[in-house]
């Protein structure tokens, strides 16, 4: 009789499913997975560390890079660290577009989790209608900022600029004619919030969307059900945030257990899983989109009614007025200082983190009083996750391990930093 022995194959880094450069050593008993190595550090590009010899504003558009579909949101913890070193008062209606742009931040993200996940299990159509709207709120990010993806639209002391009066329009070509641009620009008549509030009311019909197409789905619910289980004490041992260890019925969400920004302000439930399986974790992501367009409408509701400065008036935080630079010698020295030099930050350390859309993103900055950051260290939810890879799997089926990577809901930039 043949002797029976363990396959070791790599899973990606070029596999579809391994979401950028994982590889993945897996040990096979046939088809079952008996170990699964991850072997991560393909995308390091040393982010830390660059930090070190770039000014506090200067490493703002790094944040962007790390988890790249959540870019406001790391930029937000950035922010947050460095205000609470100088101590720096945020106006209100920047506060306000910050958690309505997280809120933003987070549907995009889980219209990617879900779209992609599903496209690794095998349910082809469902990326197609989630990238349908993210094309939407990519046109809110481009907006603001003037990039679809790598904003940098958050700055220590509030947000870059006012949110526009106008939205771009489609204008026609050869590749749109007059029929289609006209359907197109129905939406993009007012400002930036008309064209939010419009999403708004239309997202919840395409959640619905989605769940017609997936959440009672046989062959979905066969190949997400009872798998990668996780309960709340070991989802609490591993280190587990977000979505993950909320799949495993802890109600643990920074936006309510340690409010920042204007979140304790708002009306909005934090879902729950009782599984802590594959599905759990779908079902709360699915929950979790329509909860941040309930706080959206709330944000667009309060910023309609009350105008205001969008960045503090510390100008040795934030540049003055182009009007004030141009017009008054003071301000001119303040900008020139701010552009060559940069901010100088208090001497001291902090820890700001906020509820990012994969987990607990944390920012841990030591300051020597100079203009450049000591010290920077990032906590990224996905880092916790990953290492949780073997104990998850082991047990499962080679084709098990696609659904639980999705699950996982990973991204590298963020992982290997």
């Amino acid at each position: 009789m043949a002797e029976i022995r363990n396959y070791t194959i790599n899973f990606g880094p070029q596999h579809p499913a391994a979401h950028g450069v994982l590889r993945l050593v897996l040990e096979l008993s046939g088809e079952v997975v008996e170990r699964a190595d991850p072997h991560i550090g393909l995308l390091h590009r040393g982010t830390e560390k660059l930090a070190e010899t770039r000014t506090w504003v200067q490493s703002v558009p790094y944040m962007d890079r790390l988890d790249y579909v959540s870019m406001m949101c790391n930029e937000h913890a950035y922010c947050l660290a460095i205000e609470r070193l100088i101590g720096v008062e945020v106006p209100e209606r920047a506060q306000y577009i910050r958690v309505m742009f997280d809120e933003i931040t987070r549907i995009l993200n889980h219209l990617l989790a879900i779209g992609t996940h599903a496209l690794d299990i095998g349910a082809m159509t469902m990326v197609l209608y989630t990238f349908r709207e993210r094309e939407d709120l990519m046109d809110a990010y481009e907006a603001v900022s003037g990039a679809r993806m790598h904003a940098a639209y958050y700055r220590p002391g509030g947000v870059y600029r006012d949110l526009p009066d106008q939205m771009p329009q489609y204008e026609t070509s050869k590749w749109k004619n007059a029929e289609t641009v006209r359907q197109l620009n129905e939406n993009r008549q007012g400002s930036l919030l008309d064209f939010l509030e419009d999403f708004t009311n239309r997202f919840p019909k395409y959640c619905d969307d989605y769940e017609t197409l997936l959440t009672d789905n046989r062959i979905w619910k066969q190949r997400t059900v009872g798998i990668g289980v996780v309960t709340p004490e070991q989802a609490k041992a591993w280190g587990f945030t977000g979505a993950m260890l909320r799949g495993s019925g802890v109600a643990w969400d920074l936006r309510k257990k340690q409010p920042y920004e204007v979140y304790d302000r708002l009306n909005f439930d934090i879902p729950v899983g009782k599984e802590g399986d594959c599905y759990d974790r779908y079902l709360v992501r699915m929950e979790e989109m329509r909860q941040s367009n309930h706080i959206i409408k709330q944000c667009i509701a309060w910023l309609r009614k009350n105008p205001g400065p969008v960045i503090t008036g510390n100008h040795k935080v934030a540049p003055p007025s182009r009007e004030a630079m141009k017009s008054n010698m003071e301000e001119l020295i303040h900008h020139f200082k701010l552009f060559s030099e940069g901010m100088h930050v208090p001497e001291g350390e902090v820890y700001a983190a906020i509820e990012h859309p994969k987990g607990e993103f944390g920012v841990y900055a030591v300051s020597d009083g100079a203009n450049k950051p000591y010290r920077l260290k990032l906590r990224s939810p996905g880092f916790a996750h990953l290492a949780a890879m073997d104990a998850m799997a082991k047990g499962h089926l080679l084709a098990d391990v696609v659904a639980i990577i999705g699950t996982m809901d990973i991204v590298f930039g963020d992982v290997d930093r």
